[in-house]
């Protein structure tokens, strides 16, 4: 399964691009991430419906400096392949 994510809070400049890298690779999922010009964040992630809920919950909560006011968090019908370790986009 693949989806794209976009985090929206105070999440650019707290670490969340390496949080949300960390927490993938620790899944084993697939994908990137990457700040946007309007201070969300987001990625493409892919991989066990098990795993990507667990990563929800924590993309969710975030990392001690972010505040998250809200996940987009939307299943895509096209199959690319995204990077495997999960990586930072810049």
């Amino acid at each position: 399964m693949q989806i794209a994510f976009r985090v929206h809070g105070e999440v650019q400049g707290v670490g969340y691009r390496r949080f949300a890298q960390r927490e993938a690779q620790a899944l084993g999922l697939a994908g990137w991430v990457r700040n946007e010009a309007a201070g969300t964040v987001a990625g493409e992630v892919e991989g066990p419906e098990g795993s990507l809920a667990t990563l929800r919950a924590r993309l969710t909560q975030g990392p001690a400096f972010a505040t998250v006011s809200r996940l987009d968090w939307e299943p895509l019908d096209v199959r690319s392949s995204l990077p495997h370790p999960f990586e930072i986009h810049r």
